[in-house]
């Protein structure tokens, strides 16, 4: 086993010590938070969860959000030289990092608990307890709705489908810029434009009518000028094997919406430069039957959190991409418990990664960092997620995605929506589920 997991405290091994309290509920005076996470704190510098960010419309500032916590100081910076004194809360990703990058390093600083969310999303999650099941295989969750199904998970599956299915919000739209890094600062830069609407997070949805869909997604690409106008359509499903997600692709030049086979597992996704595999994406996405899921645990650990430092419209992308890595004086790191999953490939599968691992924050239950192995049993990339929580409506997710690649020192970073007029918008965006269909983007496409 990595020595990673040989000076952890599990709060579950084999067995979780949780499921005694599922009985309980997630009520207000239980012992859990409504997404299921140790209400307490550890008595040391991680603090009880205390309801989180308020909902709030005043913080937003241009479009973007003003940082709750901007008076926070940094207690401590973790770099290449100290990283042995911080070892148990660094996993195998975070010191190949600074170990590879000299220059790079970690402000810790003081941890908020600042996760919250709608309380129908609460109910939800109280439905979820009680209701949800996985199909056979881990192919799919049956009986849930709107948002994570396993509150108090058992296993290493149930734990990759609180992060599937995550609450993220009703519909979403924003434009950001994508771009690949080299070692000496080079770019490659693709400016996309998103539209989603999540229908398995509809309102007042039964679990019995969510009918197997889970969201609609289009991805326009606006800039470089060769590429502008081509689009990518994605109908996700929830039981991914019986029913696999349904991709179209439009190219300007042809002037027509068409399947586009195997968009899944490791294949290369065109948005990304092929830098990444499909299943990159949103840190983990797809079918998880390529892989047999185990469950290793829960741990303290430094993880990028509350990152609004980094999500500021006043900011140039150029203050964000530097050589080699991401400007590590405007990341936030803050001491968190998160669940631990490996996934290990199955006998008889091929993909590019024969081990990953990944580390979900246990107040959102969002995946922030992930470890992909080749068949050589080497860690060749690195993703982390610098959340934020979107307290307009509220709820946490991703400002900022950044993969780097061991091997060639190249780096990818999407979500830079700094120079944009807004950051991601959950509100009012007007979007419905039929200007998803093919004929409604083959016909706005078109025009």
């Amino acid at each position: 086993m990595n020595n990673i997991f040989s000076t952890l405290t599990f709060s579950i091994l084999l067995l979780n010590p949780f499921s005694a309290m599922a009985n309980q509920g997630l009520s207000p005076d239980g012992p859990l938070t409504p997404l299921g996470a140790e209400k307490a704190g550890n008595g040391n510098d991680i603090p009880a969860w205390d309801g989180g960010l308020p909902r709030s419309l005043e913080g937003l500032e241009s479009g973007f959000h003003v940082d709750p916590y901007s008076s926070d100081k940094p207690v401590y910076r973790i770099t290449s030289r100290n990283m042995e004194i911080y070892d148990a809360r660094l996993s195998g990703a975070q010191k190949a990092l600074l170990e590879k990058y000299p220059s790079f390093y970690m402000n810790v600083y003081p941890s908020r608990r600042s996760a919250s969310y709608p309380d129908y999303v609460y109910s939800a999650l109280r439905h979820n307890l009680e209701e949800a099941t996985l199909l056979p295989f881990g192919s799919g969750v049956k009986g849930t709705v709107m948002t994570s199904p396993f509150p108090v998970p058992e296993t290493g599956l149930e734990v990759l489908w609180n992060h599937s299915l995550r609450f993220k919000g009703h519909s979403a739209a924003y434009s950001a810029l994508h771009t690949v890094v080299s070692e000496v600062g080079s770019r490659m830069d693709k400016l996309i434009e998103y539209k989603a609407y999540f229908k398995y997070s509809e309102k007042g949805l039964a679990a019995e009518n969510v009918d197997n869909k889970m969201f609609m997604l289009i991805r326009k690409t606006l800039k470089p000028a060769n590429q502008s106008g081509r689009a990518i359509l994605i109908h996700e499903t929830i039981d991914r094997i019986s029913s696999p997600r349904k991709s179209w692709l439009y190219v300007p030049g042809q002037r027509r919406l068409r399947r586009t086979p195997n968009l899944a597992y490791d294949a290369p996704d065109p948005n990304m430069l092929a830098f990444r595999t499909i299943d990159q994406v949103d840190m983990f996405n797809g079918a998880p039957d390529y892989y047999d899921w185990k469950l290793l645990g829960k741990q303290e650990m430094y993880i990028p959190y509350n990152s609004y430092r980094v999500h500021q419209g006043s900011l140039k992308v150029d203050d964000i991409l530097q050589d080699a890595h991401i400007n590590p004086s405007l990341l936030r790191y803050e001491p968190h418990r998160v669940w631990v999953i490996e996934a290990n490939l199955r006998v008889g599968y091929k993909h590019k990664y024969t081990k990953r691992r990944y580390y979900l924050d246990e107040d959102s239950w969002s995946i922030v960092y992930a470890e992909d192995y080749d068949s050589d049993g080497e860690l060749v990339q690195i993703s982390e997620a610098h959340l934020v929580n979107f307290y307009e409506v509220p709820l946490v997710y991703s400002t900022l995605e950044v993969t780097y690649d061991l091997k060639t020192g190249e780096y990818y970073a999407e979500g830079l929506d700094n120079e944009q007029e807004r950051t991601i918008n959950f509100l009012d965006t007007g979007l419905k589920e039929k200007e998803f269909s093919i004929n409604a983007v083959r016909m706005n496409m078109i025009r």
